[in-house]
């Protein structure tokens, strides 16, 4: 008898068939922390909530609606869902990596201490007591990397299938950032090459009438899976939208606050204009 097949470390809301062009990802929610990876640790996991986009999808739980949404449930500090399984891979964590050739290739964010597998968190330089094999770096590939983005492409293969455009909407959640003014919300688009300003400026529109204030690809521009999903030339296109905390965290940055529902609100009315938006793209394109 063939033992059942493991279920994904990752929550899929939405119909088989799409009804939306938008397709949203919430890839660093997760409290996920398996004891094989408590066994390891030199700081205790409370200390790794720093690591996570602190409840960001209860605001995705309250906006979500008929389009695709992918919400990870296993935590980052576990691995990374927004870094290169190739490129992100830190030799100090990861046996499995050729210090050799690390220095070449090395992100600013491997070099940090934040790729693949996070090596810097809860105050610890290193919050592993020991190196991953690479067997241990493959098999969380294979099982919590790969799968959810496999979902990705397949949900934006089926919208682009039925409505010839397809929009990743990357969702995440920042500390407030340093200054009076700062912006609050941060869109998204790798400068550019992630997918068209339309997009963009629609977003930003929904942002500034909700009162908020905008920058857009600094100090947070976009990463793996932006770089890896969209593909504008081909009607595939990715945004990433950061959100600052306090707007639906508690005092202490720690539980859900009296904000949800208001930040919940405008992310569905965003969601909803970059559908519109992706509807009336296809529909001039199919009439041309």
């Amino acid at each position: 008898m063939e033992a059942a097949p493991t279920p994904p470390s990752f929550d899929r809301y939405g119909p088989d068939e799409p009804v939306s062009p938008v397709v949203v990802s919430v890839p660093h929610a997760g409290r996920d922390y398996p004891p094989d990876m408590q066994a390891l640790l030199t700081v205790p996991v409370a200390r790794l909530t720093a690591l996570e986009d602190r409840h960001v999808d209860a605001v995705a739980a309250q906006a979500v609606g008929d389009e695709v949404m992918l919400v990870a449930r296993r935590a980052r500090g576990w691995i990374d869902l927004n870094r290169s399984p190739v490129r992100d891979r830190d030799p100090q964590v990861d046996a499995g990596v050729d210090p050799r050739g690390f220095a070449a290739q090395a992100s600013d964010k491997v070099r940090s201490g934040i790729g693949l597998i996070p090596r810097r968190a809860g105050g610890a330089d290193n919050m592993w007591r020991r190196k991953l094999t690479d067997a241990e770096v493959m098999a969380r590939i294979a099982d919590d990397h790969a799968p959810y983005h496999a979902a990705i492409d397949d949900a934006l293969a089926a919208a682009h299938a039925r409505f010839g455009v397809a929009l990743l909407l990357d969702l995440h959640s920042m500390p407030p950032l340093p200054g009076v003014t700062a912006a609050q919300v941060v869109l998204g688009n790798r400068h550019g090459h992630s997918g068209a300003a339309l997009f963009t400026d629609v977003a930003a529109g929904v942002v500034r009438a909700a009162g908020l204030r905008l920058a857009i690809n600094h100090p947070y521009a976009g990463g793996h899976i932006l770089a890896s999903h969209a593909r504008p030339r081909a009607g595939i296109h990715a945004l990433q939208l950061e959100i600052d905390r306090s707007l639906y965290l508690d005092e202490r940055f720690d539980q859900p606050g009296s904000g949800v529902a208001a930040t919940a609100a405008w992310v569905r009315t965003l969601i909803d204009a970059l559908a519109d938006a992706a509807l009336a793209t296809s529909h001039r394109i199919a009439a041309e």
